[in-house]
């Protein structure tokens, strides 16, 4: 009885959600009656820029859908998603009557669209709707993805096709245009009452809104001067005037009249010296081009002039951009050996949260992967059923079948970059599902995984990237070739449990003598099968530099804790950079850090280590920096490691620059000139306003390291302005990124952050430049940006 009650409920439930809506519906219709023209006006601006006035589908996004919001088999719940009419943002709520339970999300933050069951969250619960009702939205950064279900097929796929066309639209807007979005998205959020037009104490609150405390006296000339029609009220056209007013650079102004001179336009040849003052190699076809491309004016454009307007398009183009756009592509030699290589690499990849308690999934390998990773970890323990699973054993963690990763590692391992993925098996599983770990492995992947080296004969050095595009490498342990001598067997226990031994005083890493090799009957517990899959990274504990250096195998893999990598890094500096030049060396974070937090990867690669694993799941600094490190050569998630650390040459000092190379010293002189709608970080109070600093951090060699703060701008998100001169010295340019931190200051707490980016020195531009900043997790900021001058010197 309990059941059949509670299935007339929820349907009784369902026809009220729908009741409500077509409610809801004929109240819209009637509350935008008053001020249809405006709205109208505003909405077919809105779309006409986007190209997609006309189109059906983002027609049925306007007037809304019920959706299924799929979480579990018990939290499906029904509401209502409807496109908004800036067309950038997506607006739902789960009950008609309560307003406060209204929620956004904006078109800019989506990653991608997915149709079916094609995320983990539809795979387990998505059952009781059909497959092809069901689609899924992924969010940039942590956000987790959005499951939904729509009611009939047409439906779903009206929403994937609106979102992709919206998403392409957005991904194709200048920053010009992302900026005029987000000031009309901004007027509609401060005319309360709909009407189209905006009064003083309107205006107020919309500058409180986009981080600004503009003095009373000053914002209420500016709204007179604005007010044509005398009416203490800003028409449309009006509101248009006092946002270009608001949005005037008087910094682009002072260049560009500086090039321009008395008659306040650019030619082609005046272009040109400024783009050589840039550092750029201009000639004067690069500068026309320029101008046919940015110059909004069409009768300047016809005469190969710039105006301002142009001008300002330019320099917030992908074109002046701080980071080399040459660089967003592949541009480096990939066919040297990987150990040449700097190798994106994840630590716990199945981790979305902490390593004690918090829950595993395929989706955290999805992300990886598309954030351009190369190695991701696979913990490997006995399943019920014969089905090995995957999570942080003896913890909390929640279990993903072994299956399932692998399946979303085929589908999802070359997404973003087509050079190799290796695979690091933690292996605690018994012999019969290591067999089946092995089966999964070659039936799922197929010809993408690597079974046999390439030519078939065992190679003193390592294949390339090049060689090695498409295929999926196994790390684990082999079998030794028992025909051998006993000290040529394989040591198979697990790396990374070794650690454990070494803290309990049970065996050394610095001597052979300390590590007995293990028998025939040892050997037996690693399965053939798998044995059979490990061909280039053959996982061995390490027996100390001496012993590496006289014996080099290419093929073998050594993991170190971060603890052991400092202790190496400091006591034999260069005999371990010489290591790092012939074979791949693992780096994982020390495993008492209970809230997966990660380590600095810079010391690492400033020894040439290559697999520096990080949990990708902690935001922070060090993922700035891994990701900032991997943000050239086309984010394929190699980046070849400078000379001296492949040759092994190099005399390595932790505290000194790296000698022997073939490096020059730079000064770099970045001038911090302004910053540009910074996002406010508590919106919940209207007079909350950051009073934002710039802190600029060189992340190289230790004597490189260096961080340099500007002075704090009070109650200004909006356009604060600096014009302050940070100078830093570089010895190992090839190795240092440089991190730009935007926080609010506190002279009472920890400040906040608002934003950063990072980058390689090596990848930045010279000249006026802009820099788009990124949240927490490395979602943009958009329009958020910093305005700086680089400078390089050679000394």
């Amino acid at each position: 009885m309990r059941t059949n009650g509670h299935k007339v409920t929820e349907e009784r439930f369902r026809l009220d959600i729908r009741k409500n809506f077509s409610i809801w519906q004929q109240q819209q219709q009637q509350q935008q009656v008053p001020a249809q023209d405006g709205g109208a006006r505003r909405l077919g601006r809105a779309f006409k820029k986007l190209g997609l006035t006309e189109d059906e589908d983002i027609k049925v996004m306007l007037k809304g859908s019920l959706l299924w919001k799929i979480k579990s088999h018990r939290g499906q719940k029904e509401r209502l998603y409807r496109l908004q009419e800036d067309g950038m943002t997506i607006w739902f709520e789960s009950r008609f009557q309560r307003a406060h339970s209204k929620q956004i999300f904006s078109i800019m933050h989506i990653e991608g669209v997915r149709e079916g069951y094609q995320s983990e969250g539809l795979r387990k619960y998505g059952s009781s709707f059909p497959e092809k009702h069901c689609f899924t939205i992924v969010f940039k950064g942590k956000r987790k993805n959005l499951d939904l279900a729509a009611q009939r097929e047409e439906e779903a796929q009206t929403w994937v096709r609106g979102l992709n066309k919206l998403m392409a639209k957005v991904k194709a807007m200048s920053q010009r245009e992302k900026l005029d979005h987000w000031i009309h998205d901004i007027l509609r959020q401060a005319d309360k009452d709909k009407d189209n037009k905006m009064c003083f104490k309107e205006i107020k609150n919309m500058l409180k809104m986009i981080n600004i405390d503009m003095n009373d006296i000053y914002a209420h000339q500016l709204f007179k001067e604005c007010d044509k029609s005398n009416n203490d009220r800003l028409e449309e056209h009006e509101i248009e005037e006092f946002c270009t007013r608001l949005m005037k650079r008087p910094e682009l102004d002072d260049i560009f009249y500086h090039y321009s001179g008395e008659d306040c336009v650019l030619s082609v040849e005046e272009l040109v010296e400024f783009l050589q003052d840039q550092g750029e190699k201009a000639s004067l076809a690069d500068a026309c081009r320029i101008i046919q491309t940015y110059e909004l004016n069409e009768k300047a454009k016809q005469q190969d002039l710039m105006m301002l307007d142009g001008f300002m398009m330019y320099l917030l183009s992908a074109d002046g951009n701080i980071l080399n756009q040459e660089h967003t592509r592949v541009y480096q030699d990939m066919s040297q050996p990987l150990c040449h290589y700097f190798i994106s690499s994840s630590h716990n990849t199945y981790l979305t949260d902490n390593q004690i308690g918090g829950p595993s999934s395929t989706e955290a390998y999805i992300r990886a992967f598309m954030k351009g990773c190369r190695c991701v970890e696979l913990d490997c323990w006995e399943g019920s059923n014969g089905e090995p699973v995957i999570y942080h054993g003896h913890t909390l963690t929640s279990k993903i079948l072994f299956r399932d990763v692998i399946e979303s590692i085929r589908d999802y391992a070359f997404k973003q970059s087509p050079y190799p993925v290796i695979l690091s098996l933690e292996n605690h599983c018994g012999l019969e599902q290591q067999a089946t770990m092995a089966r999964h492995m070659k039936t799922i992947l197929g010809d993408m995984l690597l079974t046999q080296t390439l030519d078939r004969q065992v190679s003193r050095v390592l294949p390339s990237p090049e060689q090695l595009k498409g295929k999926i490498l196994v790390k684990g342990k082999k079998l030794p070739d028992l025909r051998g001598d006993l000290e040529n067997l394989s040591f198979l226990s697990d790396e990374e449990e070794e650690e454990e031994e070494e803290r309990d005083g049970r065996r050394s890493l610095h001597s052979l003598q300390d590590i007995k090799p293990l028998q025939a009957k040892d050997a037996l517990q690693v399965a053939q099968e798998l044995s059979d899959m490990v061909v280039y990274c053959k996982a061995v504990p390490f027996l100390g530099l001496e012993h590496a250096l006289r014996n080099p195998q290419a093929h073998e893999v050594s993991s170190f804790n971060e603890r052991k990598a400092r202790k190496y890094i400091k006591e034999s500096g260069n005999a371990f950079v010489r290591y790092n030049a012939q074979q791949l060396s693992r780096i994982y974070p020390a495993g008492l850090k209970m809230n997966s937090s990660n380590f600095n990867p810079q010391e690492m690669w400033n020894a040439g280590c290559q697999l520096v694993a990080l949990n990708f799941q902690t935001p922070g600094c060090e993922m700035d920096l891994n990701d900032g490190r991997f943000l050239q050569n086309g984010c394929c998630g190699y980046v070849l490691k400078p000379r001296f650390l492949c040759n092994g040459q190099s005399t390595f000092q932790p505290e000194a620059p790296l000698q022997g190379s073939s490096h020059r010293s730079i000064m770099l002189m970045i001038k911090v000139i302004s910053a540009q709608q910074l996002p406010k970080l508590n919106k919940e109070k209207k007079n909350s306003i950051v009073d934002p600093f710039v802190r600029v951090e060189i992340h190289g060699i230790p004597v490189d390291c260096d961080k340099k703060n500007t002075l704090y701008k009070i109650n200004n998100g909006f356009n604060p302005c600096w014009d302050e001169m940070l100078t830093f010295q570089l010895q190992v340019p090839e190795l240092a990124l440089v991190r730009f931190v935007v926080e609010d200051y506190d002279n009472t707490s920890c400040n906040d952050f608002v934003g950063q980016f990072t980058l390689p020195v090596n990848s930045m531009k010279e000249g006026y430049r802009h820099i788009h900043l990124l949240s927490k997790d490395g979602a943009s900021l958009s329009p958020a940006t910093l305005f700086v001058h680089v400078k390089f010197k050679r000394l």
